[in-house]
């Protein structure tokens, strides 16, 4: 009977070691380095990208809680697959904006002029206005409209003291894309399972002054939501906008001595422009 125990025991002890292995590995394969995405990869899915990567975050205080945006979604999407190949800021604004050009200083300056102006099926004219989630709340995008079948963008600028590295970890239901200074770093199509779990922890860079961070999330059925935070030392060293603000006056104003001066209607040239042309 004391071999069987001592040989169960050791069966037990095997099999542990194997789920801790793994569970460390799974934890590793959780981190995106070397962004941004390259021109081939702006619509593939992270790899891997399982549900064996969640992580809860329910406990972290950095969620972001306050957005610049549309005051209202774009609806009736198709759904996100439909959705996520067609840039709705370039439809919304015939052009005078679009995905890449908004995520930088002088396209976020432009919406002091440009409304979007979606068709009346897909929500009609939106203002750009302050809006608070609740990063708890699992249909957190259900802004006064219909629940499925919706895109959500939402807006930080993120003030550097220095240039540096940053993780962001965004939780999403369902296809995320997220582009900062013009260049795109995040895209995946699978939800991350609740409002406050992540799949992936993707590093990226922050210049000094001001960074544009553009995050949509498409959505056909079910929980709705969009929710993203920074590690700590960005929180603790960073200055993330809006802040202070409760509207589009408010949130300009408080981003004027942040972002660098471009003359409206002139959008500067991203790294991602320059590679395209070359």
């Amino acid at each position: 009977m004391k071999k069987v125990y001592q040989f169960t025991l050791t069966i037990a002890t095997i099999f542990a070691l194997i789920v801790s292995t793994s569970h460390l590995a799974f934890a590793q394969a959780n981190d995106i380095k070397g962004g941004p995405l390259g021109k081939d990869e702006l619509l593939k899915d992270p790899n891997p990208n399982g549900d064996n990567l969640r992580e809860n975050h329910a406990d972290n205080k950095n969620w972001i809680t306050k957005w610049y945006g549309p005051d209202g979604n774009y609806e009736n999407n198709g759904s996100f697959q439909v959705s996520s190949r067609r840039d709705l800021i370039d439809e919304g604004t015939n052009g005078k904006l679009t995905e890449t050009k908004l995520s930088t200083a002088a396209g976020l300056q432009l919406t002091e002029t440009v409304d979007m102006k979606w068709k009346a099926g897909n929500g009609g004219t939106r203002k750009w206005t302050v809006f608070e989630l609740d990063p708890a709340d699992g249909n957190n995008m259900n802004r006064d409209g219909p629940v499925d079948n919706i895109d959500t963008y939402g807006m930080i600028v993120i003030h550097a003291p220095s240039a540096r590295k940053a993780i962001m970890s965004p939780a999403h239901d369902d296809h995320a894309q997220i582009w900062i200074n013009g260049e795109k770093w995040y895209n995946n199509s699978r939800w991350t399972g609740a409002a406050q779990m992540i799949l992936h922890n993707v590093e990226v860079e922050l210049k000094k002054g001001g960074n544009v961070l553009l995050y949509r999330v498409g959505e056909s059925g079910g929980s709705a939501y969009i929710n993203l935070h920074f590690d700590d030392d960005t929180h603790k060293d960073c200055k993330i906008y809006p802040d202070k603000a409760k509207d589009q006056k408010s949130f300009l104003n408080e981003v004027r001595g942040v972002l660098p001066v471009d003359p409206i209607g002139k959008l500067t040239s991203t790294w991602a422009d320059i590679k395209q042309n070359r």
